[in-house]
């Protein structure tokens, strides 16, 4: 992996960020905007994603970045869980709710390669230069 100097380098995040727009598109749509629960619940859960493996990173230490990792992880999946509901409420058709069901499942899978290669790294963190 090479060397990553700011969390706006990360894959992960720049995935992540796409996600949330993507997500705050369409809750901008149609009946889903009017679902002020479902539409703000969805809206911190994809937000959240991107802002732990930022707040993550900036810890400066694997330990606390692979905790964050996990907090975004289960993020991610709430994300999943509301699309379904978004879906069976109609706010969102077969092929939105697949292509943004695929897009979390990618982030899931990125978010755990990384905390896979933080807990093998030597390196465990600026701080403990």
């Amino acid at each position: 992996m090479a060397t990553v100097q700011k969390f706006e380098d990360l894959e992960v995040w720049k995935q992540a960020r796409i996600l949330n727009k993507e997500i705050h598109g369409v809750t901008c749509l149609s009946e889903f905007s009017k679902d002020y629960s479902l539409k703000d619940q969805i809206r911190r859960s994809s937000g959240s994603v991107m802002d732990n493996i930022a707040e993550g990173f900036e810890r400066n230490g694997n330990k606390e970045f692979i905790q964050f990792l996990y907090i975004a992880k289960g993020s991610n999946g709430e994300i999943r869980s509301q699309l379904y509901r978004a879906f069976d409420f109609g706010y969102l058709d077969q092929i939105k709710f697949d292509e943004l069901y695929k897009m979390s499942n990618q982030i899931g899978a990125l978010v755990y390669k990384l905390v896979q290669y933080l807990k093998s790294s030597e390196m465990k963190g600026n701080k403990f230069k």
